[in-house]
């Protein structure tokens, strides 16, 4: 094994099922951002990453990877910097509320971060949603006393995939960037556990990304994070 001591987590597509919990709640800031217009909004919902025929989240689109102030940019692209503020502040205030009370956990996800915490490894979140918003779902799957910190787009200079979260982790537990997993189910999870020098890129096929589009990035694919357990022991 590569002497890894932390693992840091994407929260969507990799702890919360991500087409499950969000598109009711996008649904909603769409319709929000598009008057009410159901159609524009489907134009809206379309443009920052939801297939309708697949019913599903694209990889990679700004849904999937993005931070609210990505969207924000795109869907009010005429709003002066000071309104997309606001707006930014609404949507994050709605994405932390909403995205929380309707957090479905992934299959064997709990089970799998009680035994990686027995097991001795810090934990941590790496997100692109707000921190607040991944607090709060980390308390609604009860599992919030098992990680160290959880870091959204708002707790570091620079979001994913910028290794800003993975340097901060580093800092607060003390272990090197190369003793870190990073885990997640988009390139962009990938490419900060590239640029931050983290000891694995672990993808996951349980969010947005494919094997086609994680593979190329990542040491190792995995269904799950149910599998994580079992593959960290394999490689001790």
């Amino acid at each position: 094994m590569r002497g890894i001591k932390g693992i840091l987590f994407d929260k969507d597509g990799t702890l919360v099922d991500f087409q499950a919990t969000w598109f009711a709640i996008g649904e909603m800031m769409a319709l929000k951002a598009a008057d009410g217009d159901r159609e524009q909004a489907t134009v809206l919902m379309e443009a920052a990453g939801y297939d309708f025929g697949a019913h599903c989240f694209k990889a990679d689109s700004v849904f999937a990877a993005g931070t609210n102030a990505d969207i924000v940019a795109l869907w009010y692209p005429d709003a002066s910097d000071a309104e997309q503020a606001k707006l930014v502040k609404m949507f994050d205030e709605v994405s932390a509320e909403q995205g929380s009370a309707q957090a479905v956990p992934l299959p064997g996800s709990k089970d799998a971060l009680a035994s990686l915490h027995s097991a001795g490894f810090r934990l941590g979140v790496a997100t692109n949603d707000s921190t607040s918003g991944a607090e709060k779902t980390l308390l609604s799957l009860g599992v919030a006393q098992m990680f160290d910190a959880a870091y959204g787009y708002d707790a570091v200079a620079n979001p994913k995939p910028a290794p800003d979260s993975i340097h901060a982790f580093s800092d607060l537990t003390g272990l090197k960037p190369s003793e870190i997993a990073m885990v997640g189910d988009n390139r962009h999870d990938l490419e900060m556990a590239k640029a931050g020098g983290a000891g694995l890129a672990i993808a996951v096929l349980s969010g947005t990304g494919t094997r086609e589009s994680l593979t190329p990035m990542a040491d190792v694919v995995l269904d799950s994070i149910a599998d994580l357990p079992a593959f960290l022991a394999r490689e001790a």
